[in-house]
């Protein structure tokens, strides 16, 4: 039993280091999308390519060379170009068009640190103690989405977030993306 209490620690622990600035691009995510389900899928179906990414990695060595993960940082960029690019009318403008897609590449290419440290606490695991790491991630993932939510409900937050979000979203975009390709 003592492993199971090491193990959930050592997820929450693993999830914290390498989640806390998802706060930030949920929080903006949860702003802009028109249908809020749309970016807890979103978060969940990211984060879930980041674990089978990191669980390849536990079952087979290293799935990509480290030099090819930075190359992950495009897709921000080019997702953030192209809102700073997309003209829309002021209802549009209010709400950018996020979508499922866009808030799982997101989740997934801000990932390398969560595949950097996921693959080798897997690999120094056993079966068991990878199901109860995987469970905890995905439980604290959950309330990651609740807290994103209840963020961006505060009124400072909306109201900065509903005037400035369409141009708040791709500059972070574009500068995560940037980050990935420079580190």
């Amino acid at each position: 039993m003592n492993w199971f209490i090491s193990a959930l620690m050592t997820g929450a622990v693993a999830f914290s280091a390498t989640n806390i600035d998802d706060i930030v691009f949920l929080t903006i995510f949860f702003s802009q999308a028109s249908c809020r389900w749309h970016v807890v899928i979103g978060q969940y179906l990211g984060f879930t390519a980041l674990v089978l990414v990191s669980l390849i990695g536990f079952f087979g060595g290293q799935v990509l060379p480290h030099q090819w993960l930075r190359l992950f940082g495009v897709a921000p960029i080019a997702i953030g170009i192209k809102k700073l690019l997309v003209e829309r009318d002021r209802d549009m403008q209010r709400r950018a068009n996020t979508g499922t897609l866009d808030v799982a590449t997101v989740t997934f290419v801000n990932g390398a640190d969560n595949i950097g440290i996921y693959t080798p606490l897997f690999a120094i695991s056993d079966a068991p103690r990878v199901m109860v790491l995987v469970a905890v991630l995905y439980v604290l993932l959950a309330g990651w989405c609740v807290a994103g939510y209840l963020i961006h409900r505060q009124k400072a937050v909306a109201y900065t977030l509903q005037r400035r979000g369409h141009w708040i979203v791709p500059v972070v975009l574009i500068a995560l993306g940037i980050y990935i390709l420079l580190n």
